[in-house]
């Protein structure tokens, strides 16, 4: 990833229905999304020119939005138009996409009826989420001391930015001790999920998944379980507990920013990357990449 810090960039950025220079697009800093987290967001991947599965973030951050107690000001149609007007405008074929929504700064307290919903879009460049030496080997993954919530704590289908606030916490104190991310259990102490993606498991020719009833369905997630079922492949979702981990053979995680990622450790728990973990790594890529138009 650049270095340049990301208020310094270039490029323009779709604020509220109009197309601003990346410098100007600011809020002020008593806004309520900022304070009470009522934000919600999601992290695309445009590809030869097109976003992954554009409709489907769209539909959700309009979603997470409701789960938030506020509606967001345009449609997905509107939504999606304009992450293609943000990255052709910037030149940007191959990018990260941005979408959020965040209540405003009219007035400043737990309540945020009053204040206006604001929507903004922006791309930059992002290559892998992992350095591409380490991913293919497979990344190495501590276990996370947070747990994610009982969903009757808070909007777990929502991908709203509060809820990463201990995936935050997580994935640095991982990084500080030499791994590339975490794994979380849910409150319940079943495996859950990473920081920021998914995880899969396979064993016998059998892929297995956590149930996703604590934690985000990832669109990547989804595609996946698709993908892995074209090829014949069994998938289970179901209740993982930790001590299965060591009866696992191949392991990665899934999302919009990691994609397919091998997985060789969990904290004591090895993994070899296998021809499962390999043909949906190659699968997912086939998917994402543009279809040719029919002659």
């Amino acid at each position: 990833m650049s270095a340049i810090p990301m208020d310094s960039r270039e490029g323009v950025i779709w604020f509220d229905g109009q197309l601003v220079p990346w410098a100007d697009a600011r809020i002020h800093v008593l806004t309520h999304g900022l304070h009470y987290a009522s934000c919600v967001f999601e992290g695309e991947r445009a590809y030869g020119g097109q976003i992954f599965k554009s409709k489907q973030h769209s539909e959700r951050l309009k979603q997470s939005g409701e789960l938030l107690d506020f509606t967001i000001p345009y449609s997905v149609e509107d939504i999606c138009a304009a992450k293609k007007l943000v990255i052709e405008k910037n030149n940007l074929p191959d990018s990260y996409v941005r979408a959020f929504a965040w209540r405003g700064s009219e007035a400043l307290g737990v309540s945020g009826l009053a204040n206006r919903i604001h929507v903004a879009i922006a791309a930059w460049e992002w290559p892998s989420y992992f350095a591409p030496e380490e991913r293919l080997k497979g990344i190495r993954i501590t276990m996370a001391d947070f747990r994610r919530p009982d969903p009757q704590t808070i909007p777990s289908r929502a991908k709203a930015s509060g809820l990463y606030m201990i995936c935050t916490i997580s994935k640095h104190k991982a990084e500080r001790a030499g791994y590339a991310d975490a794994l979380m259990l849910d409150w319940r102490g079943r495996v859950a999920e990473c920081t920021g993606a998914n995880i899969f498991f396979t064993k016998d020719g059998v892929l297995h998944t956590p149930l996703a009833d604590a934690f985000l369905n990832g669109i990547t997630r989804q595609t996946v379980i698709e993908l892995a079922k074209r090829r014949g492949i069994e998938v289970q979702e179901r209740i993982i507990m930790p001590e299965e981990l060591g009866s696992f053979e191949e392991c990665f995680i899934t999302g919009t920013a990691a994609e397919v990622t091998p997985v060789a450790e969990i904290a004591d728990w090895r993994f070899t990357p296998g021809a499962i973990t390999r043909a949906l790594m190659d699968d997912y890529t086939a998917e994402v990449q543009p279809k040719a138009a029919a002659a």
